[in-house]
């Protein structure tokens, strides 16, 4: 995946970050494994299963983190 869709981390408001935040672990998801087909037959299994689910919410947590310290956690 060579193209280039990331070109800040700043958004307007908190929500904006946190779907920021939920776009860069789904992308880290599809950088990791770019079979379609592969994650399509996974996701019945981590889908259901709570140990997954918590930790897809960790990762979009830290990336959320991120986000809000780029954005000077939305100070004016």
């Amino acid at each position: 995946m060579a193209d280039t869709w990331l070109t800040t981390l700043l958004t307007d408001t908190p929500q904006e970050g946190f779907e920021l935040a939920i776009t860069l672990s789904r992308r880290g998801v599809k950088y990791t494994q770019p079979d379609a087909e592969v994650l399509h037959r996974l996701r019945p299994e981590y889908s259901t299963n709570a140990d997954s689910l918590i930790a897809a919410s960790q990762v979009v947590a830290l990336n959320f983190q991120t986000v809000a310290a780029a954005n000077n956690y939305w100070r004016k």
